[in-house]
């Protein structure tokens, strides 16, 4: 099983998204994390997410940010996006029905069919990156019980 998880900028939300998962499953799974624009490509993850992560035993310094391509439709069974935007980015690119069908809003695996939005903690205060990493923390739990 290939999961990645997408959010705009790869430093923030499908970082913290991606270790929390990997965190979770056995060396049968792969977690990787992308980002739908260019911006922070080759970047580590803010250091607003590696300091929460860090807070819950979780190392995510490693990571660096990536963009999202076409091939990693290909290359992934499930990929898990963290809003609308990302969504339509990247549904943008598929090519089939079946890649198309691989890529799912993160918190439908809570709230399923609510289409609920993971908010870009960004350019919000420090509490913004706990609410996020409970709310993945919450999300990646069904998708633990999902795979397994």
């Amino acid at each position: 099983m290939r999961i990645l998880m997408v959010c705009l900028g790869n430093i923030c939300r499908s970082p913290l998204a991606e270790g929390i998962l990997a965190s979770k499953v056995g060396d049968d799974v792969f977690v990787d994390s992308a980002g739908t624009s260019d911006w922070h490509v080759g970047k580590a993850p803010d250091p607003r997410s590696i300091e929460v992560a860090a807070q819950h035993n979780l190392d995510i310094s490693h990571l660096r940010g990536r963009q999202f391509t076409v091939e990693d439709f290909d290359n992934f069974d499930l990929i898990y996006v963290m809003d609308a935007s990302n969504y339509q980015n990247v549904v943008r690119l598929a090519r089939t029905q079946e890649d198309e069908d691989k890529v799912i809003m993160i918190l439908n695996e809570v709230n399923q069919g609510r289409n609920e939005q993971v908010p870009d903690p960004y350019y919000g205060g420090d509490d913004g990156f706990e609410k996020v990493y409970q709310m993945l923390d919450e999300a990646t739990d069904r998708i633990l019980m999902k795979i397994s």
